[in-house]
């Protein structure tokens, strides 16, 4: 049995709408390595659900001063 979490894999226009920017900023984050890169699958791309996710909360929290 497999106890691992079920990762999914989220395209873009998802990501762009759970963290409220644009595709240009989203790659700008990413090469500045300040947002998780995508994987490859195959010739499009995709983020990690829950890499995304933990963004959005360090997003919180460092806007938030941890509150």
């Amino acid at each position: 049995m497999n106890t691992e979490p079920q990762r999914r894999i989220i395209r873009l226009p998802e990501v762009s709408q759970r963290v409220g920017l644009g595709k240009t900023a989203i790659y700008e984050r990413i090469k500045e390595h300040t947002f998780p890169a995508p994987i490859k699958l195959g010739r499009a791309s995709g983020w990690i659900e829950e890499e995304v996710q933990k963004w959005v909360d360090e997003q919180i929290i460092a806007t938030r001063g941890g509150h």
